[in-house]
């Protein structure tokens, strides 16, 4: 089944060249289907990109849904045309009201700003607050999982020494598991983050099960024992070219970026990359919204909290 999407978003051409199959508001309102609502809370910087590829993994799915694009204010973004975000997006006061089957937060790039300085802070608290009454299961990415550990659980920030940027392995924990279903043993993902997650800070002070680690990464994927939390502190969701294009960027900043380590062919920046990790961010999306969202959400979202009318 497909996703639900604005008519005019520009990932609907984009996805349908890659044979994804996208379905617009007017053909949806012609089914009697009761698709499963998905609101992401896009915080990258090159928007529609992010759009593209979180809607490519959530489409890998044979339920119908219904997609909500949210956005943390209304500053002005200087890498997304405010026409599009004044037509695709909504803000946080026009659907505190309403319930969701599923909330997605994207990564952003902060690693290197303290908690305390983060502009939109008190809202990012406000909204994972709101999400444990409104949610039926919540999934952050990257540097939305640094956040959520810090307001749900009082973890305070840890931050590498340099960038952990490249294409790593990881080690399946618990294959059984209903998030890891149909992994293999160990996979590939990509990273691209100074933030750091150790295995053994997350087990001494959450109460999360660690499902996946890499040696050189840390703890990858954690769950609550309820479903309602799902953090991945990599990026199933970039594109193959996305950490070269960061690297490249930062390069021609000045920074002097490390070489994403395992990505570039032979360690050569200019030579093309090939994902390698595609497969298992599909399963991992398409695990989470039917095992974590589908299987426990009500039929009728105003039974998640019945004070809304």
């Amino acid at each position: 089944m497909p996703i639900k999407v604005p008519d005019e978003l520009p990932a609907v051409n984009f996805l349908r060249n890659e044979n994804v199959f996208v379905m617009t508001d007017t053909r949806a309102h012609l089914q009697n289907i009761r698709p499963l609502k998905v609101l992401i809370l896009n915080l990258m910087p090159k928007k529609i990109e992010t759009e593209n590829q979180f809607l490519r993994l959530l489409s890998n799915s044979p339920l119908q849904l219904d997609i909500q694009l949210l956005r943390i204010d209304n500053r002005e973004s200087r890498n997304t045309p405010t026409e599009h975000l004044n037509t695709f997006y909504r803000n946080f006061e026009d659907i505190k009201d309403n319930n969701y089957d599923g909330l997605i937060i994207t990564g952003a790039p902060l690693g290197l700003v303290d908690f305390d300085d983060v502009a939109y802070w008190p809202q990012i608290s406000e909204i994972l607050s709101w999400a444990k009454k409104h949610v039926t299961s919540t999934l952050c990415i990257c540097w939305a999982v640094q956040a959520a550990l810090n307001i749900l659980y009082d973890l305070p920030k840890q931050t590498l020494d340099k960038k952990l940027s490249g294409v790593y392995e990881h080690i399946n924990l618990e294959p059984h598991a209903l998030l890891t279903r149909g992994f293999d043993e160990t996979f590939l993902a990509p990273h691209s983050r100074y933030a750091a997650f150790p295995v053994e800070t997350i087990k001494a002070f959450t109460d999360l099960d660690i499902l996946a680690t890499s040696e050189q990464a840390g703890a990858y994927l954690m769950a609550s024992r309820d479903k309602r939390l799902v953090l991945v502190t990599g990026h199933p969701e970039y594109d193959a070219d996305t950490l070269g294009a960061e690297y490249l960027r930062d390069r021609e900043a000045g920074l002097q970026p490390v070489l994403p380590e395992n990505y570039f062919p032979h360690n050569d920046a200019s030579k093309k990359p090939k994902a390698a990790w595609r497969s298992h961010g599909h399963l991992l999306f398409a695990n989470w919204l039917n095992y974590y969202v589908y299987q426990i959400t009500p039929f009728d979202l105003r039974e998640m909290n019945p004070t809304l009318e």
